[in-house]
């Protein structure tokens, strides 16, 4: 493993370890994986092995239930006999009973009629009482209000009133008392009253208590017709009653209530005397019941005897049926469990014969896979299978056994479970699924190199139900989170971290846990904290080629989650089918849900099934619920049978149908790659893959609809290629932007097979890794060196076989080709012109003349992809502004003489949006937290200049842009900064990127300078002058700016100049035309002044610079400017146009590339330049690709690097020895001022030797991997 890291590093530039704690835990890992293993395998042997035991056993059961059936149908036939007999007897004793039953019901029918009548009249009788309820209840709360003593004052009474005596005798009649003899009453027209009858009734004792309990039914019409003339006269009433006698006045009420209850009783009287006479005929009923009752019991009861002895019989009976039934049973479910556990039997007993291969096999094997897990996360997918034969290879030859065809994915994990992984966001390539096993099985916590997030967004879903905490190393509540995850038993994850970890994880990583009781225990920091059972970490880093120390590689499990480009592929085509075809995504989603539960359905009742096998206890004939577990398994098992063969059938033309639009996830996947490749060009050019994905649904929201899908397809890659080709370009620097186009054309001409892998390595190794000394001499003098070894190079492919000897024939036709100006134009000797396309052309012009590689391939790029790729992107704020949202900073990575602060204040002033600047740096960050809270509150923008000198503050602003509620949706935030190592990538990848240099060439910067012009601007003068002087001007910044590339030929200095410059000459020339006298005409010599001396000339500091720009403009910048025959140089002419449309035109048919001659330079000056920017460009494509990825070889980097370390530690004089020194400047004199300061040079010149001497030395370790790549020493070996 330690030396496929070092050959990993050498081809991909990653850096992996293998420490001996790496190696401990393999160790451990290996016992624990072996033994679960092996337990499995021995559980499942053991089950198999017992479940065909009980398969035989069923088999000899068969036969003996046979044997045991025919007996129990003997004895049930006898049974059913004797039952026969006795019912029979039941049936004679039965009807006898029901004749009885017949009278009785009879007499029962008697009384209950008699009962029905005599319920009709009480109901009748009641209602009718009904009638004088209220009288008689108001008459005895009348009764209930007198009480002795008011009895006993009336009787006292002397001369009583007439009203109580009338009331008395009312009372006496009631009693059916004796009154006095009737006489007139000389005060009243009525009888005397009977008043000392009544004073006797009143002294009774019980006389409240008669009236009480009077009894109403013996009131009879006499009385009520004698009370009648005391009822009628007027002052009979309770209240004249109760004026005269107080509380006896209730008597009044009662003797009232008495006569009214008569008139009513007296017809309820005859309903009851008939009530008696009824209840005494169902007396005599009741007594004739019973008597039959009897008779019917006695019956009942010798019919319940025989009864019983029938029940007997006929239980007996049951229970030989029960028995015979049973045992029929018994037979039918052996039968049935042999029958339906046929095809299981066959399977089981092959399988049972492997179980032993698989226990002497399982040492290798788990081999195989704990090495898997423990060493192979670092790698990518060649190196994972490159490392797994070179282990089988070392096991065959060390003889330790394992399985030929050993899949390590399905050893360990099920299919059901991958799926599971798939829906929740795993991509299902064969690179993810063995990273998702990784992190599952691997016995160390994962460290997930991400930096697409792939890996991220998994674990968030695949452990959102488990209380998934989300942190960060920097974020302060960080060591809380670490805490409470640990003792509540949650799942932490923390993400975007850095080359380095916290120390306060070291325990964590390394499962230092105290074992306190029942539970552990883990010390962070300084403070013992819980470990629960459900804890588990997961460390992400945003970082594409992290180089962490041995001690983190030995402390976690660090897996390369960077997206595949088959893995991307497939999930593009998901979101192409989704957009393009939603329901066909639709159904292959609920397809693929469907299949895997269906699948873990199948491996349940597999299970369920051998298990109760296994577990039954006694014979399986008698486990009923067995054999019913037996019939659901095999209807299910069919049915899901079934469903997946639908499924297989209905996935292939799904499959087909999402093939149909493959061309356009493979297009984005490949373009996706070759902009992440660009990160390695420059660490700035981070690009996320969200914002790639977001880029992707835009394209296909955006390009043309057509309902025939081919041309569908075709316009979806034509949009997203140019769309995502102007996004990316937007943020690279100029001197990267062909690089990217040209790769970016390669790659997907490679993808098409339009260009082969080998000629890809011709085009950007030539024959670097040739030595001259080794190949065919070359046949002229003046071909050079490289040049030859380059046509070597290139002879090896099929299509120049013939050209070392074509040049060595035709050397003078090669010459004067090689010697035109742009022989990319001209005519190939040999006829190569008709026989090669424009990428062949191209690998001619790059072996023969370097310098024109450029321009060359532009016109391959063009033809390839289209001109708008060759030509560039021509940056626009406003456009980019009209991209972006509140949330998305917008980032410039600032070069000499691009600062975009007045392009961005002007648009600002343009929207009609305030916007406030700092520029970054030390105690600047308080000052741009207060800005950036007001502008996000107010919808402004805000400016950060310089951020790479305040990069502590930047993840913070970026976590405020995220995550603070309410922005205004106006508000911006622009940032500036230069290049720098260690600036964020969370906010790169969040933010839109653009650069601000001018860019090459005269046409492309014409177009950026028209495209910053407005109409207005363009008819602010009417003065014919105005437009020619205009263009004029953009003409003359663009060539200032071009000059700079030529270096020193160009400029003795770089110079700043910027679009500062341009806006502040237009401005000058405004004014001096508003200001123009029409007769005299424009001043020459004012205009040249502030041009030459002022607004351009006031940054050159050189005489002959000077010279130069005050050449162009008296050149330049004069009446002749206006002349038709006019021109800056041949072919560049100011346009007679009025529109900016027309001006626009007029440059698009400018020439792509330009002659030095353009800008006033010799021919020659382009050669360097072009030749230098090829070198670059390619050396710079070499670089980022893998050792392996052209046909050239070679030799590594480190090969090369250690070879110039010794040479030059040979070289290296040997120290200065102090004593020597000493000597021999005591004899030169050492107090003389001139060998004062030799001392002082030797000293330093032998810290000098001493250092690079130790560096080259450390660094030779370094490379054979003996001590650690620090920092330092990979700056050397850079």
């Amino acid at each position: 493993v330690a030396e496929m890291c070092a050959e990993y590093f050498q081809r991909y530039r990653r850096q992996t370890h293998v420490t001996p704690k790496s190696y401990l835990s393999f160790i451990a890992g290996y016992k624990v994986i072996y033994q679960e293993k092996k337990d499995e395998i021995g559980l499942l042997a053991s089950r198999m092995n017992t479940g065909l035991e009980k398969l035989i056993e069923a088999t000899e059961s068969v036969n003996e239930l046979s044997k045991e059936l025919a007996l129990k149908e003997k004895e049930l036939a006898v049974a059913s006999k004797k039952a026969d007999q006795v019912l029979a007897e039941v049936t004679f004793k039965a009807q006898a009973a029901e004749q009885v039953k017949a009278q009785v019901q009879k007499v029962k029918d008697k009384a209950q009629a008699i009962v029905d009548s005599i319920g009709v009249d009480k109901a009748a009788a009641e209602v009718k009482l009904e009638a004088a309820r209220p009288a008689l209840e108001e008459a005895e709360s009348a009764l209930m209000t007198i009480k002795p003593a008011h009895i006993s004052t009336v009787r006292k009474l002397a001369k009583p009133p007439h009203l109580i005596m009338r009331i008395m005798d009312s009372v006496l009649l009631l009693f059916q008392r004796r009154l006095d003899t009737v006489t007139a009453d000389p005060e009243r027209n009525c009888a005397k009253p009977s008043w000392s009858e009544a004073l006797k009734l009143m002294n009774s004792s019980n006389f409240l208590a008669l009236l009480m309990n009077f009894p109403k039914d013996s009131i009879n019409g006499e009385t009520v017709e004698l009370l009648e003339p005391y009822l009628t006269m007027d002052d009979y009433s309770f209240e004249n009653a109760k004026k005269v006698c107080g509380d006896v006045a209730g008597l009044c009420s009662w003797t009232s209530a008495m006569s009214f209850f008569y008139t009513i009783n007296k017809e309820v009287l005859p309903l009851k005397a008939n009530l008696v006479k009824q209840e005494a005929r169902l007396t005599a009923a009741n007594e004739d019941l019973a008597g039959a009752q009897a008779q019917l019991d006695e019956k009942q009861k010798e019919l319940d005897k025989v009864k019983a002895l029938f029940d007997a019989a006929m239980a007996e009976k049951q229970t030989l049926m029960d028995d015979a039934e049973a045992c029929r049973r018994k037979m039918n479910n052996a039968e049935a469990l042999i029958n339906g556990l046929s095809g299981e039997k066959i399977r089981w007993t092959e399988a049972s014969k492997t179980f032993e291969a698989e226990i002497q096999q399982l040492v290798g094997n788990v081999l195989l896979a704990t090495g898997f897990l423990s060493y192979s996360g670092p790698f990518n997918q060649d190196f994972r299978s490159l490392m797994l034969n070179n282990w089988k290879k070392e096991m065959l030859h060390v003889k330790i056994p394992f399985s030929d065809d050993l899949n390590i994915i399905s050893m360990l994990v099920l299919n059901t479970t991958i799926s599971e992984w798939n829906l929740q966001g795993l991509p299902n390539d064969e690179l993810s699924v063995q990273n998702g096993l990784i992190v599952t099985k691997a016995s160390r916590y994962p460290l997930l190199i991400d930096p697409q997030g792939q890996g991220k967004l998994w674990i968030k879903n695949r452990e959102g139900n488990n209380d998934l905490q989300i942190t960060s190393l920097n974020q302060k509540y960080f060591r809380n989170h670490l805490e409470d995850s640990l003792s509540l038993g949650r799942p932490l994850l923390i993400e975007d971290v850095g080359e380095e970890l916290d120390p306060a994880l070291d325990n964590v990583l390394e499962k230092n846990f105290i074992k306190s009781g029942s539970t552990f225990k883990v010390k962070v920091g300084d403070k013992e904290v819980d470990v629960m059972k459900g804890f588990r970490l997961y460390i992400t880093t945003k970082l594409g080629n992290p180089a962490y120390t041995p001690e983190v590689s030995a402390r976690t499990s660090i897996i390369d989650f960077t997206v595949t480009m088959k893995g991307l592929e497939d999930q593009l085509l998901g979101i192409v089918i989704l957009t393009e075809k939603q329901e066909l995504e639709a159904e292959r989603t609920h397809l693929l849900e469907e299949v895997t539960s269906n699948k873990r359905k199948m491996k349940e009742l597999e299970d369920n099934l051998l298990y109760r096998l296994t577990s039954t206890q006694g014979s399986l004939v008698e486990d009923e619920t067995l054999i019913e577990v037996l019939r659901v398994t095999k209807i299910t098992a069919e049915e899901v049978s079934e469903k997946l063969s639908i499924a297989a059938e209905t996935e292939v033309k799904i499959n087909t149908a999402r093939e149909e639009f493959r061309p356009v996830a493979s297009r984005g996947s490949i373009i996706y790659f070759v902009i992440v490749e660009m990160s390695l060009v420059n660490v700035m050019y981070q690009t996320s893959l969200k914002q790639f994905l977001e880029l992707f649904d835009q394209s296909m929201a955006r390009s043309q609809k057509s309902p025939i899908t081919p041309k569908r397809i075709n316009n979806i890659i034509e949009y997203l290629t140019l769309s995502v080709f102007k996004y990316t370009c937007r943020g690279l620097y100029e001197a990267d932007k062909f690089l990217f186009t040209i790769l970016l054309t390669l790659k997907l001409e490679m993808a098409a097979s339009r260009v082969r892998p080998e000629e890809f390595g011709v085009f950007i190794k030539g024959g670097a890794a040739l030595d001259l000394n080794a190949v065919e001499p070359k046949p002229k003098k003046w071909i050079m060196d490289m040049t030859w070894l380059n046509l070597v190079e290139l002879s090896k492919l099929p299509i120049f076989s013939q050209i070392l000897s074509q040049v060595n024939k035709n050397d003078k036709a090669w010459k004067s080709w090689f010697d035109e100006d742009a022989p990319e134009e001209t005519q190939l000797p040999d006829g190569y012109s008709n026989n090669l396309d424009l990428f062949r052309k191209l690998l001619l012009v790059r072996s023969w003349c370097p310098d024109r590689t450029v321009p060359m391939a532009r016109m391959y790029v063009a033809q390839a992809l289209g001109q708008e790729f060759a030509e560039g992107v021509i940056l626009n704020l406003e456009l980019m502004w009209d991209e972006s949202i509140c949330r998305t900073p917008l980032i410039c990575f600032l070069s000499m003489g691009s600062d975009p602060t007045e392009n961005i204040e002007r648009l600002a002033k343009q929207k009609g949006y305030k916007c406030g600047s700092i520029s970054m740096g030390q105690g600047q960050d308080v000052h741009a937290r207060r800005l950036i809270q007001l502008s996000m509150a107010e919808g402004r923008w805000v400016l950060l200049q310089n951020c790479h000198l305040g990069l502590d503050f930047m993840d913070e602003l970026l976590d405020t842009v995220l995550t603070t509620e309410n922005v205004n949706e106006q508000f911006r935030l622009w940032l500036t900064t230069e290049e720098h190592p260690k600036f964020p990538i969370n906010l790169l990848q969040s933010s839109i990127k653009f650069t601000n240099e001018p860019p090459m060439g005269v046409k492309a910067g014409l177009k950026r300078t028209y495209t910053g012009i407005t109409q207005e601007q363009l008819d602010y003068s009417n003065i014919p002058m105005w437009k020619p002087m205009l263009y004029g001007v953009a003409f003359l910044h663009t060539t200032v700016q071009e000059r700079r590339k030529f270096g020193p030929i160009g400029w003795n200095i770089p110079y700043e100049f910027n679009q500062g410059d341009l806006n502040a000459t237009i401005q000058f020339i405004q004014n001096h035309l508003d200001d123009l006298d029409l007769k005299r005409g424009v001043n020459w010599v004012t205009v040249r002044y502030m041009i030459g001396e002022v607004q351009y000339g006031g940054r050159v500091t050189d005489d002959y610079d000077k010279r130069l720009l005050n050449t162009y403009t008296r050149v330049w910048f004069s009446e002749v400017m206006f002349s038709d025959s006019f021109q800056f140089y041949t072919g560049y002419k100011i346009p007679k146009c009025k529109s900016l449309d027309e001006y626009r035109s007029y440059i698009e048919s400018l020439p792509l590339v330009d002659s030095p001659e353009c800008f006033g330079l010799h021919p020659n000056a382009d050669i360097t330049y072009q030749t230098n920017t090829t070198n670059k460009m390619l050396s710079t494509i070499v670089n980022i690709q893998p050792k392996d990825a052209g046909s050239g070889g070679g030799e590594t980097r480190e090969t090369v690097v250690y070879k110039l370390a010794n040479d030059m530690l040979e070289k290296l004089p040997a120290d200065y020895i102090p004593y020597e020194v000493r000597d021999r400047l005591k004899k030169m004199g050492i107090l003389q001022p001139l060998n004062i300061f030799l001392r002082q040079e030797i000293d330093r010149m032998q810290r000098v030797i001493g250092l690079v001497r130790s560096t080259l030395i450390d660094l030779k370790l370094a490379i054979d991997g003996t001590i650690i790549m620090s920092e330092t020493l990979r700056d050397a070996l850079e």
